[in-house]
């Protein structure tokens, strides 16, 4: 018992050397522990679903860590015999790491719940979005402003200064500040989100896989980038074809020569249109396809057959599977396409 008592007297009276081993000793252990035991809370929390162990480490990153290095500083400064001097910077670090882990928990709450609002699937996550940047980064500055507020900074002339270097700044930088809040008033405005499929006014189309703070990224799908400043988003007129939902149909164009049977040339239509939407991924396969005749042509009767996709990217599909279908089974029939001049 007295062997023990003289380690924790040697430990506890130790002077600099013991004491920096101590807490270095305490960080590490904290840090560790403190790690392990947030992945076993994600992965219970989680149960077995990847995407959400992966939504929780990504917004709790850091924070284990930060709390283990404030574990290991509790136990350095209340149960260690610390001089004065280093106990009082010891309490500033531990003030300091506590406002900083408090902002970078809040930083982290706001982008994942506005990643989670802009519906992002799993595999976008890594897309970094105008409006979880601005959280990002509005947080992290009100942070940064209480820590030197904590330390005993006056910010009152900081504040002064940075308004007005920013109006010189906003006027200087005239037409990145309209990419920004182009981009902000878009996404907040929900008229486009990522991963939506859109056609630009200028012809080009595919889908937006990021809007940061100046320009707005569409992947084609030839896989090439369209890279578009969000300002020109804003004032552009554009088609979303994943609003109000992503579903649309299709309007394919055929034609029959005159004295086909036009009740037998609609029911095999029908049919074989039904078919091509249930036998292929792209078709909605609750969907009724229907015909509708709209005029006498040259040298035959020419209609339409409506169709319906999952999405815009499935019509290529659909038409390319249908059109070798109803050409199949109308030479089967004997129905014959008119050769147009």
């Amino acid at each position: 018992m007295i062997f023990v008592k003289g380690i924790i007297n040697a430990i506890v009276y130790g002077g600099f050397p013991v004491h920096l081993f101590v807490l270095c000793i305490s960080v590490i252990l904290g840090i560790m522990l403190l790690q392990l035991f947030s992945k076993w809370v994600f992965r219970k929390i989680a149960k077995n679903d990847e995407n959400t162990y992966v939504l929780l480490n990504q917004g709790f990153r850091g924070i284990p860590s930060f709390l283990g290095v404030l574990a290991g500083i509790y136990v350095a400064k209340n149960f260690l015999a610390i001089p004065p001097g280093p106990a009082d910077f010891l309490e500033y670090v531990f003030h300091f790491i506590i406002i900083m882990t408090i902002t970078l928990f809040i930083a982290h709450l706001g982008s994942g719940y506005l990643k989670y609002k802009l519906g992002k699937a799993s595999e976008m996550l890594a897309s970094t979005s105008i409006l979880a940047t601005a959280i990002d980064v509005a947080v992290y500055a009100i942070g940064i402003l209480i820590l030197l507020e904590s330390l005993g900074i006056s910010i009152s002339p900081l504040l002064t200064a940075l308004g007005v270097g920013g109006l010189a700044t906003a006027l200087a930088l005239q037409d990145t500040m309209a990419n920004l809040f182009s981009g902000i008033n878009t996404l907040l405005s929900k008229q486009i989100k990522i991963g939506d499929f859109v056609k630009l006014s200028s012809g080009e189309s595919g889908n937006v896989v990021d809007m940061n703070w100046r320009n707005t990224i569409i992947k084609t799908i030839t896989e090439n980038m369209i890279v578009v400043p969000n300002k020109k988003i804003a004032s552009s007129v554009i088609i979303n074809y994943a609003q109000p939902f992503a579903a649309c149909s299709i309007s394919i164009p055929v034609g029959v020569c005159y004295g086909s049977n036009l009740r037998q040339v609609e029911a095999i239509t029908v049919e074989v249109a039904t078919q091509v939407l249930q036998e292929n991924k792209g078709g909605a396969d609750n969907f009724v396809p229907f015909v509708r005749y709209h005029d006498f042509g040259e040298n035959g009767i020419e209609f339409d057959v409506i169709l319906r996709v999952k999405t815009v990217m499935d019509q290529g599909l659909i038409r390319h599977e249908f059109i070798k279908a109803i050409y199949e089974r109308y030479e089967k029939e004997c129905i014959v396409i008119p050769v147009k001049n």
